[in-house]
């Protein structure tokens, strides 16, 4: 498939507070909240960040502390209350629903605690699917498939369902569906949870490995410590809001 660029930044915009180049990802003054019961809970409160191009960001905090919502926000998931995300300088919220679907298919990818993979497609098919959505042609989609089963080290899965898999060759599975359409960003929800922590460790060494070599941008939200100590920056949010901020 051919490498698609991003929406150029709009002209005057300020400069990224964090990593190189035009933001790509970017909050401004965002809260979100639920109803519980007979009362509303704030689960993000006035947060405003900027992930850059080929970051590799972990958002951490205790149950509770909003990282999973705004992860939801940010990877477009969910809506705002209020505030702004933006992509490439482009505002989302002003996208209609049909607009907001294609951008995430087409430049966003996602890993999720439980997979969540096809389980009546084998492994080549479930990688395939999402470039069937973006129109992909089957000679394409044969070679960019077999190009990420040997990335992840499945080259010989391709044919194997997902009941038949470990839960660490699944995750694989879910990484390569997730770089399939060349996402700009990946947004990772509690990848390492259901992993032992030796397959837990070969995840994120393999999700570091593709962050280096094609420059995809990684943000998850996790409280797995292996995680944070992998992470070139850590976002400690508390009560929905930022608490600290740090590179390495």
């Amino acid at each position: 498939m051919a490498n698609r660029s991003d929406t150029d930044t709009k002209a005057g915009e300020e400069a990224p507070i964090r990593g190189s180049g035009d933001p790509l990802v970017a909050a401004s003054g965002v809260f979100k909240s639920y109803r519980l019961g007979q009362s509303r809970v704030e689960a993000i409160r006035d947060v405003t960040l900027e992930i850059a191009r080929g970051e590799f960001v972990a958002l951490q905090g205790p149950s509770g502390s909003g990282k999973t919502t705004l992860l939801n926000l940010l990877g477009l998931l969910d809506r705002a209350d209020q505030g702004r995300v933006s992509f490439a300088g482009k505002d989302t919220e002003a996208l209609s629903e049909d607009d907001r679907s294609d951008l995430r298919r087409d430049r966003f990818g996602f890993v999720f605690q439980m997979f969540n993979l096809i389980a009546v497609l084998s492994a080549e098919e479930n990688i395939s699917y999402p470039m069937a959505l973006a129109g992909a042609t089957a000679p394409e989609r044969r070679a960019r498939t077999q190009e990420l089963l040997s990335a992840v080290g499945l080259a010989d899965k391709a044919a194997v369902r997902p009941d038949l898999l470990s839960g660490g060759q699944r995750q694989r599975v879910a990484i390569a569906r997730a770089l399939a359409n060349e996402p700009a960003v990946i947004f990772a929800d509690e990848p390492t949870a259901n992993l032992d922590s030796k397959t837990a460790d070969d995840i994120l060494d393999l999700m570091r490995s593709m962050n280096e070599s094609r420059g995809v941008a990684f943000l998850f939200a996790t409280h797995d410590p292996r995680v944070v100590s992998r992470a070139r920056r850590v976002i400690s949010l508390h009560d929905g809001q930022i608490e600290s901020d740090r590179s390495r």
